[in-house]
């Protein structure tokens, strides 16, 4: 078994045990491997070892990666910013996109995902701990946005995503990911069909599943520190 493949089973066992110990069916609660800045060959290998789902924070990156590899069983997720002037590229090559956080980004890549591939699947984020330097909407302004991206077409609005302020306790990291879930909740009552929470990683993973993740985004956990 190599590095990748078995850090790859002990994430799953590790999802897997906090699942059970907060009531959660591991089964709801899908892994995106995050890949950025990693080699295709550490895609390849963690694909080998039955990973599906992969994230890529930058365009051209991803988007050469994506062409690399070439294989139609591997679903590609953009989790970075996203520029207006580089969504043509996202909504031609990626399965997902976490990072829709204002209207503008939307009705571009509704506008431009190519007609013979399937509806873009997208998550809004939100800027849940208000932070200047993150991206995200804000949390009153959420479901807003989300009623109008739910209305364009090509593009099929999931669910929410959030990266809080990094905090140093369980606690403190259960907060935000709290108030994250109560939003989603709140956009559900409201009508919205969404079925994604986009939170949690190598460092608070139990605290997002605790509080309702149903995709987490582990990178370092799998593939290693990067430089």
């Amino acid at each position: 078994m190599t590095t990748i493949s078995a850090n790859l089973q002990a994430v799953l066992a590790h999802i897997e045990a906090a699942a059970r110990v907060y009531g959660r069916t591991p089964e709801t609660i899908a892994l995106l491997a995050v890949s950025k800045t990693w080699p295709a060959s550490f895609v390849r290998e963690a694909a080998a070892a039955g990973q599906r789902a992969f994230g890529e924070n930058y365009v051209q990156e991803g988007v050469d990666k994506i062409r690399e590899i070439a294989r139609p069983d591997i679903e590609w997720h953009f989790i970075g910013p996203l520029q207006g002037n580089k969504t043509r590229q996202v909504a031609e090559a990626f399965d997902w996109v976490h990072s829709v956080d204002r209207l503008k980004i939307a009705q571009r890549l509704s506008q431009q995902r190519p007609a013979a591939l399937p509806p873009l699947q997208v998550c809004l984020q939100v800027n849940i701990s208000g932070e200047d330097s993150k991206s995200g909407v804000a949390p009153e302004e959420a479901a807003a946005l989300a009623r109008q991206v739910a209305a364009l077409p090509r593009i099929v609005l999931r669910g929410l995503m959030a990266i809080p302020a990094p905090a140093t306790d369980f606690a403190g990291q259960r907060e935000p990911f709290g108030r994250l879930r109560r939003l989603f909740e709140r956009m559900c009552d409201e009508g919205l069909a969404l079925d994604t929470l986009s939170m949690g990683m190598s460092n608070d993973i139990e605290a997002a599943i605790a509080e309702g993740a149903t995709l987490v985004r582990v990178g370092t956990a799998i593939f290693g520190e990067r430089n």
